[in-house]
């Protein structure tokens, strides 16, 4: 039997940003619960819940300082509890964020580790003399900017953060602090949890000899000098491969349980890593990158991301999606016009739908919803403050989900949001997408129906017919049946020619003429074509 997670459309919820019942402005798990009916409404198959774990929020909870309760700014654990019973009635399986890689800086593990050299814990957190001269042990850079070392006093020892200071990371190559990280999934689980989303899951291990990075290849130096290295030491070491083959044993141990992992990697690395940690039936069951988060938005970016996959991890599975909790949104991001943000919106879910391997959307982007303009004294993610505002953090992309446009902060919270509701994201509130046919909503429900309707968009062989540049043509074949989507990736018009016998089918924003689709700017259509006919000429 077919596993579900292999064609899953997984819905991204950012619990703070999501629903609050209390009045708090900032989201919880009761208003996730009552939000659940629309979630299903969508068509997709499950949730991926962002931390809601205890922490003192240096990086909105991606700084755990204890896995096994809940942080009671979102709920309790009879909440997650009351979330996971209304999930399963509504037939939406759950997946819930693991940050494994590091802890918070007041987790009682590190604050133990911390005290001494000689402590229990002394060996569960990456700790490193400092060279002769008092700097750090490597050159490696923080994601966030500055070392990824931090000096402690107590200690006279540095201790790595790869992102921010309160966060140092946990000693993977000490079996102890992987026998306990198992033991806190395994909490969730026997609570019936249905797979986990690994946060920066090729960050595990770290180079123990503790050697330099080299600089990366550049022209220009980066904006953030953490992309001026590459991190052939820092991450993505091969004994991390024995740390994903010891959590996938545990995941054997339930029924029906699924691992993906977030790859974070320099950008031509990415999707070979996804391949690696996913092949061999050993590892995560699927991953993802950031290959299609970013802006690339061309034919040959979409064609290689899937093929590079599909070639070098025959056996694995991928998981692909265009926004989430950590990007500018990518009805922003593509775009080239604000006019055109509508038509940008309604292609991509319709283009998602025909790569293989799971969906990821986030919440929100079936709305068509734009990167909100946070202004300085607004933020919240400080991150990325040392480099406003050439990079204004990930707050535009987490501002509330609007759901009622005549409601205070469109119906999100009757305090004070934690983030402002503007506008702009207003004017995409649910109220005013419901139950009209021409409504982007509208568009994501039916994209998800289609997929769900047509097994060669779900199992089908993938191909990439050949057409002009700008134009992208993925095909799905299937008991000789071939689905075809072809998609204008510019906001120029553009025809190509069918071959005879085609047939048009699910939506689309193109006109067919005789044998000729044109194809306005990002348009789109889907052909069938039997007995392996293909469907351009």
């Amino acid at each position: 039997m077919r596993e579900w997670w292999r064609d899953a459309v997984i819905y991204q919820i950012y619990p703070r940003s999501f629903q609050d019942d209390n009045g708090d402005g900032v989201g919880d798990l009761k208003g996730i619960t009552r939000r659940l009916d629309y979630v299903a409404s969508l068509g997709v198959d499950a949730i991926w819940l962002s931390p809601f774990f205890t922490s003192p929020d240096k990086d909105m909870g991606y700084d755990v300082s204890d896995y096994t309760s809940v942080n009671p700014l979102f709920g309790t654990i009879d909440d997650f509890d009351a979330l996971m019973t209304k999930a399963h009635d509504l037939g939406l399986k759950v997946i819930i964020d693991q940050v494994l890689s590091h802890t918070s800086d007041q987790h009682e593990w590190f604050k133990e580790s911390r005290k001494d050299k000689t402590n229990p814990k002394a060996d569960w957190y990456v700790w490193a003399d400092p060279q002769k001269d008092g700097t750090a042990p490597t050159n490696w850079p923080s994601v966030f900017g500055g070392s990824a070392w931090m000096f402690d006093a107590r200690r006279r020892q540095y201790y790595l953060h790869n992102f921010l200071v309160e966060q140092p990371d946990l000693n993977f190559h000490n079996p102890e602090v992987v026998d306990a990280l198992i033991e806190t999934m395994r909490f969730w689980l026997e609570r019936g949890v249905d797979g986990f989303r690994l946060d920066t899951v090729n960050f595990y291990v770290h180079d123990k000899k503790l050697r330099n990075n080299p600089p990366n290849d550049w022209d220009e130096f980066p904006g953030n000098p953490y992309e001026a290295q590459s991190h052939l030491f820092s991450k993505t070491q091969p004994e991390n491969i024995a740390v994903l083959q010891r959590l996938r044993g545990l995941m054997d141990e339930f029924d029906d349980r699924m691992l993906i992992g977030e790859v974070g990697d320099d950008w031509n690395r990415q999707v070979e890593v996804m391949g690696r940690y996913t092949s061999g039936n050993d590892k995560l069951h699927m991953a993802y990158s950031f290959a299609m988060l970013g802006p690339d938005h061309n034919p040959d970016h979409f064609k290689n991301c899937i093929s590079e996959f599909l070639t070098k991890a025959p056996d694995g599975w991928p998981c692909w999606s265009f926004s989430n909790h950590d990007v500018p949104r990518h009805a922003t991001r593509w775009a080239t016009t604000p006019e055109l943000t509508d038509t940008v919106a309604r292609q991509a879910i319709n283009m998602l739908i025909t790569f293989p391997g799971a969906l990821g959307v986030y919440q929100g982007e079936e709305l068509g919803q734009t990167e909100t303009d946070i202004e300085f004294h607004e933020l919240r993610d400080l991150g990325y403050i040392d480099f406003w505002p050439d990079n204004k953090g990930r707050d535009g992309c987490r501002s509330p989900m609007v759901w009622d446009a005549t409601e205070k902060h469109a119906g999100f919270s009757t305090g004070d949001p934690w983030l402002p509701v503007k506008a702009p994201q207003i004017a995409r509130a649910v109220s005013g997408q419901e139950g009209k046919d021409d409504s982007i909503l509208a568009a994501y429900r039916a994209a998800l129906a289609f997929r769900k309707e047509r097994d060669e968009l779900r199992y089908g062989d993938t191909n990439f017919p050949s057409v002009a540049d700008p134009l992208l043509a993925v095909s799905r074949s299937l008991d000789g049946v071939t689905l075809t989507g072809v998609f204008n990736l510019s906001d120029k018009e553009h025809a190509v020619d069918l071959t005879a016998g085609v047939k048009q089918v699910g939506d689309a924003h193109a006109d067919l003429a005789g044998s000729k689709v044109t194809l306005p700017a990002f348009g789109f259509a889907f052909f069938e074509t039997e007995d392996g006919a293909p469907a351009i000429g």
